[in-house]
């Protein structure tokens, strides 16, 4: 559906279609007139970003495959918007498939309190398919409807404030904020800050990955030029001064320490790598599996914690001694040795060095994607 959204962007490039960059890109509509679009996983385990998702976006599209029909995650969606208090438009998608039944999904959404504007309701609901091409336009000429009659407004003048999406670290670039602006317009050379990251804004690079001056209300950007990693669901906010943006960073990084200090894991004596613990579950005994987790996203880093969380029994119990962004470095290495710790890499491997030196210290770095 998205790809179709895309391509009735009229200001497409023909070279090679568009390559997405991040999860937020603008579609140009004939009439002038833009609609941004804030892409979220449907995978449960991206239930917190799908949380945020909603808390970022002024109205929901929730898609229901006609076949399908209501999902959990359509459930756990519609409670994200109703919590983040945003309409939603609900797009029946696959209406071409055979078993598509779009009234069994309609029946099925009033039955959870959103019943369709042709029964006399309050929901649009637009029947689609994204692989045909229907009911694209419809959507939206709906969408825009909706934001009319919301009137959602924002102003353009002033230091720009909005929202981290998603971060990573990139090698060549250093560390990479995706952000929504929501109010004031962002320019290069700007001093902000976000979360406890700070910096002034070396690039601003749109959803189809040019470099751009600057970004308004409701326009997706990735920054260039910040101290670290920001965390994705964290406000960012121009300051006054380069001095005050890093001050404001200094005082959240030393509160943030402060907390995690608190709730810090503390590695556990007995904490055991993973053929340690079939052998003392077999003995009967508590095992802890020490995990030092790295991923490429603060997003994937977010739903890896949350899936591992579900898989704890009472046998078994999970230490996080470090989670982080970014490639597997020599001093993760060195922490699981020390903490007798397994090291996952989710969507990042580590370099021919740094395989070396954990073989030499016998530490098992497992890599998924």
């Amino acid at each position: 559906l998205l790809d179709a959204l895309r391509q009735t962007d009229v200001a497409a490039h023909e070279a090679g279609g568009i390559t997405q960059h991040i999860g937020a890109y603008q579609v140009q509509l004939d009439n002038g007139g833009k609609i941004t679009f804030i892409d979220t996983p449907g995978h449960a385990a991206f239930s917190e970003m799908r949380a945020r998702g909603a808390n970022v976006t002024d109205i929901v599209v929730l898609v229901v495959a006609a076949d399908d029909g209501v999902m959990p995650q359509t459930l756990e969606a519609i409670q994200h918007a109703r919590a983040a208090e945003v309409p939603i438009v609900v797009a029946i998608n696959k209406i071409d498939r055979a078993q598509a039944d779009p009234n069994r999904v309609m029946q099925q959404l009033s039955e959870r309190g959103l019943v369709p504007e042709a029964w006399g309701g309050d929901t649009i609901m637009v029947e689609v398919s994204a692989l045909q091409n229907l009911g694209v336009d419809d959507l939206l000429a709906n969408l825009l409807v909706v934001a009319e009659v919301e009137d959602l407004r924002a102003t353009a003048d002033g230091r720009a404030a909005g929202v981290v999406l998603e971060s990573n670290l990139d090698v060549g670039r250093g560390p990479v904020a995706t952000v929504l602006v929501q109010r004031g317009t962002l320019k290069v050379g700007d001093p902000v800050v976000a979360g406890a990251a700070w910096g002034r804004v070396r690039a601003l690079l749109n959803d189809k990955g040019q470099q751009v001056k600057s970004a308004g209300p409701s326009t997706p950007v990735q920054i260039l030029g910040l101290s670290e990693v920001a965390e994705a669901g964290d406000d960012f906010i121009v300051a006054p001064t380069e001095k005050i943006a890093r001050e404001v960073a200094q005082t959240r990084e030393h509160w943030q320490r402060q907390a995690s200090l608190g709730s810090a894991p503390h590695i556990a004596a007995g904490g055991a790598r993973l053929e340690d613990v079939f052998r003392q579950i077999q003995a009967g005994e508590t095992a802890t599996l020490n995990l030092i987790l790295k991923a490429d996203v603060t997003g994937s880093l977010e739903a890896l914690t949350e899936s591992l969380k579900k898989l704890e029994r009472e046998d078994v119990k999970l230490n996080f001694v470090l989670r982080g962004v970014g490639g597997i470095t020599k001093s993760d290495i060195q922490l699981a040795a020390a903490s007798n710790a397994t090291l996952i890499g989710f969507n990042v491997r580590p370099d021919r060095k740094v395989r070396e030196m954990a073989d030499q210290e016998d530490v098992e770095i497992r890599t998924y994607e």
